[in-house]
């Protein structure tokens, strides 16, 4: 069999999106900005964060916010000791900054940039909903004023300019005119979209990113970039990158394990794992794992056992007819086949793998592949069926070290027991 004959692909059929056509899509890492402005996450010592910023070059990360130095001055330190990380070891990712659309929030920019020697983009945002507008007492001619200030002083000191609206996906159309035409007749050259509080479906995304594009952009006659930056608080934050890919956003933002504001932003470990299913990033990413752990360690944000790809479970099964499955399609010496048997991720892709257990719920063949894995004699039935039926008396998955606990005291009585007969 060819292993384009063992899985028939529903998601490929007339009428979905052909992702060929799509290459070329960016990311952008917003881990040490909007992740650590979530209230239960640790902002991480400057060693992990240059560590998890090599992770992201590694991975074929595009760029990364590196911080909002107008926070204060650790902001600033952080910030500067991350571009001159950029600037000395000349990683692969170009670093960008958040900032309100003032030019209190730029200067710091324009300082780092101008110590380090390197092009920092200026990520200046501002609500634009009708909600947000009414409780800041904002009117559009005062928001209009701040974009063309703000915006004009980061490009005549030399920054590149991604303009942000907050709340994109609650606010008027004529208003996102309005703003953007400014920003970008002022100079910005890359426009970000965001779902601020996760409030779009992906139906919604499609809408606002064609009318971005075909109303904003294309009448502007300017070479400019759409980012799309969504939240998870209804849970869509994956589907609604894809929509936004898929109606042509050029980089889509998100942070590992999706940390960030409330429930979080779109989780970048997830947006790499699909992108490369999807053939839109062709790069090594066996060590997306570590860029997952580093950022739990680092950040103190427990990794559910059921997360995808990366949880402890995502590989792994005690279920007989699932685990019964694995070992065959391993007994035809195909890693391949093994690999997508019980999983729609390839575990071999990201450097990690199956693995087989023994619960109440397994069957002897999880017993006897659990024993050959560990080094014990697999083929001795005594010893298998020992432990089978402890299994079975259980309540839950036995751990490696009750397994070996179970095999060691079984073989100490086992020649007595001999004897005995």
């Amino acid at each position: 069999m060819q292993e384009r004959d063992l899985v028939f692909d529903w998601n490929t059929l007339d009428g979905s999106f052909d992702y060929s056509t799509r290459p070329g899509v960016q990311l952008n890492d917003e881990t040490l900005r909007d992740g650590l402005q979530s209230p239960s996450v640790t902002d991480p010592p400057i060693e992990d964060k240059i560590h998890l910023l090599h992770l992201m070059a590694e991975l074929g990360i595009a760029s990364a916010d590196i911080g909002l130095p107008g926070a204060g001055p650790r902001a600033v330190r952080d910030v500067e000791a991350l571009a001159r990380v950029i600037a000395d070891e000349r990683l692969p990712i170009e670093p960008n900054c958040a900032a309100r659309t003032v030019r209190a929030d730029v200067q710091p920019i324009v300082d780092v940039a101008q110590r380090t020697g390197i092009a920092i983009e200026a990520a200046t945002f501002i609500g634009s909903s009708p909600i947000r507008q009414y409780a800041e007492d904002w009117t559009l001619e005062r928001m209009l004023r701040a974009t063309e200030d703000a915006v004009g002083f980061a490009v005549a000191e030399g920054l590149p300019v991604m303009y942000v609206t907050e709340d994109t996906t609650r606010a008027q159309p004529e208003v996102l005119k309005a703003l953007y035409g400014t920003a970008i007749r002022c100079g910005a050259r890359r426009i970000c979209l965001a779902d601020t509080v996760g409030h779009a479906t992906p139906h919604g995304v499609r809408q606002l990113v064609r009318f971005v594009k075909h109303e904003i952009v294309d009448p502007s006659g300017e070479d400019v970039k759409i980012d799309w930056h969504g939240h998870r608080d209804r849970g869509l934050g994956m589907p609604n990158c894809l929509a936004a890919i898929e109606e042509g956003a050029h980089r889509i933002h998100g942070t590992a394990l999706g940390i960030g504001e409330r429930c979080g932003n779109a989780e970048m470990d997830l947006l790499l794992v699909n992108l490369k299913l999807l053939g839109l990033h062709d790069w090594d990413l066996s060590r997306l794992n570590e860029y997952v752990q580093t950022a739990s360690r680092a950040c103190g944000v427990p990794l559910a056992y059921n997360w995808p790809v990366f949880g402890e479970d995502a590989f792994r099964t005690a279920t007989g007819v699932h685990a019964a499955a694995i070992i065959k399609a391993e007994s035809k010496g195909d890693a391949w086949l093994a690999d997508r048997i019980y999983s729609g991720v390839p575990a071999g892709l990201f450097g990690l793998a199956q693995k087989i257990d023994i619960s109440p719920m397994s069957g002897l063949s999880n017993v006897r592949y659990w024993m050959r894995a560990h080094g014990f004699d697999g083929t001795d039935d005594a010893l298998c069926t020992h432990v089978f039926e402890a299994a079975k008396r259980g309540d839950r998955t036995l751990t490696d070290a009750e397994v070996v606990a179970l095999a060691a005291a079984y073989l100490a009585t086992a020649p007595e027991l001999q004897e005995a007969r």
